[in-house]
């Protein structure tokens, strides 16, 4: 009985270590850029409240980049369709930088949007890391 209350104790703080050493992996700054290398933060729907079915909405992304690589395009998924590429219609290499996309819905309903940019690295088409938001419910 005795050995089994240090047992509890030492558990929990194996647990608490393990916890606190995972969500300090997630606080960790990101790794450095490769050369040549876009990144995106994050992405953000100003319109998202007034999104109709079909009709197109403005997608901001924000990135850092090494550079300027040329922008390809813009591939997004909405709760498991797609991935639909769309044309960037604006991109401004600040510090972070934009891109700025239309996309259009088909499907009502609440939706899951992830997307991921094609850009050009190398001589070569590559896809970024991809970023997402939830959209409200899309009316008809």
């Amino acid at each position: 009985m005795c050995m089994m209350r240090k047992s509890i104790p030492i558990a929990l703080l194996v647990m608490a270590a393990v916890f606190f050493g995972v969500s300090s992996c997630a606080t960790a700054p990101n790794k450095p850029l490769v050369p040549g290398e876009l990144r995106l933060l994050s992405v953000v729907v100003p319109e998202k409240d007034t999104i109709k079915l079909h009709l197109p909405f403005t997608v901001n992304l924000s990135f850092e980049a090494d550079g300027k690589p040329e922008v390809r395009a813009a591939c997004f998924t909405l709760s498991g369709d797609g991935p639909h590429c769309s044309k960037v219609t604006y991109v401004d290499y600040g510090s972070p930088g934009t891109i700025l996309v239309e996309v259009r819905t088909k499907n009502p309903g609440s939706r899951l949007l992830e997307g991921y940019v094609l850009y050009l690295r190398d001589g070569k088409v590559e896809p970024t890391n991809a970023v997402s938001t939830y959209l409200p419910l899309i009316a008809k």
